[in-house]
């Protein structure tokens, strides 16, 4: 396995991939349908997906599999099928990257509330365990642990990925800006708590991604840095705020607006780069550039 400390370390800043709910949407997946099932169903979809960021510049692409905790594919019925889901979703991203690129598998929330009684921590932990096990089967790197809100839920992922795998673990937190100007998740959780407790769970790589632009993010990243100057830090940021236009939902942020934040994004202490929401292949291309010119 790729080591991305060991990558890190040698001074580059890392470019990541962009937002793949949008694209399986723009290829044909439905509301109420799962996206994880199309690594078996619309196999070639999924890879079109992952290789159009690989062809954009990303030195790293993540996997089909946000939402394939056997918890959250409870609701499609398909619990049973979260290894098969897992695994294959690894493995197309595995198949998309090559040998000389990094795969990232996707985990996300689990969408169940530890603090209203929804779900056990044990249940958690085992959800976790299953799914980040799976995804190294199917060959990833790294286990990137996304748009976390609950330091208990992500702690426990942590732990159940570390343990699973003994990979490399990146968690990343959604923060919303409130009216003092500072950040906080929608359970209240700063930056600042955020560092402390994923170092503490084992994270190797910290940082933030969705509900914000590059403006925003910039302001993350320096409340991240005020408390920790070393650990790498990742930002998956949206292109832009989203607004309703002609009922769609749209993105404002162009592939020229988004790269000409790179550099202040790097300056402030950012590592690994790349998007969420509504940013696609010309935005990882944009954003690439500008860190290849860069000296």
């Amino acid at each position: 396995m790729k080591s991305l400390l060991e990558e890190l370390k040698k001074g580059k800043v890392l470019v990541s991939d962009g937002a793949w709910g949008t694209f399986l949407f723009q290829r044909g997946l439905q509301q109420g349908e799962c996206p994880e099932l199309w690594n078996i169903t619309h196999r070639e979809d999924v890879f079109a997906i992952a290789k159009s960021y690989i062809d954009a510049g990303a030195n790293m692409i993540l996997t089909n599999s946000f939402g394939g905790s056997p918890v959250r594919l409870k609701h499609f019925e398909l619990s049973g099928r979260a290894v098969e889901l897992n695994e294959e979703a690894a493995k197309i991203s595995r198949e998309a990257a090559g040998d000389n690129h990094f795969v990232l598998g996707s985990i996300g929330s689990s969408g169940a509330l530890l603090m209203m009684g929804e779900i056990t921590e044990e249940e958690l932990f085992e959800g976790f365990y299953i799914q980040a096990q799976a995804l190294k089967q199917g060959g990833v790197d790294a286990i990137c642990i996304e748009t976390m809100t609950d330091i208990q839920e992500a702690a426990i992922a942590i732990r159940a990925a570390k343990e699973a795998t003994k990979l490399e673990v990146v968690c990343t937190f959604t923060f919303n800006k409130i009216s003092s100007g500072e950040f906080r998740t929608i359970m209240g959780i700063s930056p600042e708590e955020m560092v402390s407790a994923m170092k503490d769970e084992g994270a190797d790589i910290i940082g933030t991604n969705c509900g914000n632009g590059f403006e925003n993010m910039i302001g993350i990243v320096k409340e991240i840095r005020q408390v920790d100057k070393t650990t790498p830090i990742l930002v998956h940021a949206n292109a832009g705020l989203p607004i309703f236009h002609e009922g769609k939902v749209e993105y404002p942020e162009t592939p020229e607006t988004m790269a000409s934040r790179v550099n202040d994004l790097i300056d402030c202490g950012a590592n690994i780069i790349g998007g969420c929401c509504g940013t696609t292949p010309f935005h990882i291309r944009a954003i690439a550039d500008i860190i290849s010119k860069r000296k």
